[in-house]
């Protein structure tokens, strides 16, 4: 099964991570937990060039292209592999952060965007997305309260954002049975129990 978390700035998804893991290994599935942009050598460098705040000249093509490169060395090089031998993986973002944060975020035809994340992707979509929504401000006070890491995606203006969580929340009302909305404006063991219950649904026969 393929799992991806996917949320604003400051959702808290990355740090939700692990204790779902560890979580997921204990009910018995072998697990691979990988992240985007990166998952490989090839695309932890091209991550290094999204993220570098210095590198606020590049414009969205540019970083639509980047993060697709970095996605289909990622989707040859672990996942499929992964799936393939039967294991869960655990995924920190994935196509879907394309389409909120290129497509909605930077209003990119969202038909153009599409067809290019097939193609990136060789059509695999994950069997479950979660959600973690917040409200921008809080996400963004949250990530520097927690002196998160700031990049350049970070630095974006908060319209920007506000477009990308909303774009997170249409992608999620058109396909219902893959999306799990978890409101991740509560506390961490609240947010960390709902996301359990709702893999378990998924993995449980």
């Amino acid at each position: 099964m393929f799992i991806t978390l996917e949320g604003p700035e400051g959702s808290g998804k990355t740090s939700q991570i692990p204790a779902l893991a560890e979580f997921i290994k204990d009910a018995g599935y072998e697990i691979v937990v990988t992240r985007e942009p990166g998952g490989t050598p090839v695309g932890d460098q091209i991550r290094e060039v999204l993220m570098n705040l210095k590198n606020v000249s590049i414009v969205p093509r540019t970083e639509i292209l980047l993060f697709l490169a970095a996605r289909a060395q990622h989707v040859e090089s672990v996942i499929r592999p992964a799936l393939e031998l039967g294991k869960v993986v655990l995924c920190d973002r994935f196509g879907d952060s394309t389409l909120a944060y290129q497509g909605y975020g930077h209003n990119t035809d969202l038909t153009t965007l599409r067809s290019l994340l097939d193609f990136s992707t060789g059509g695999l979509k994950p069997d479950l997305t979660l959600l973690l929504d917040i409200p921008v401000s809080k996400g963004i006070e949250r990530k520097q309260d927690n002196c998160s890491e700031w990049n350049r995606l970070d630095a974006y203006a908060v319209a920007f954002h506000e477009r990308v969580r909303q774009g997170y929340l249409k992608l999620a009302n058109e396909e219902p049975d893959r999306w799990v909305i978890i409101n991740a404006a509560h506390d961490k063991e609240k947010v960390q129990e709902s996301m359990r219950q709702a893999v378990m649904q998924r993995l449980s026969p």
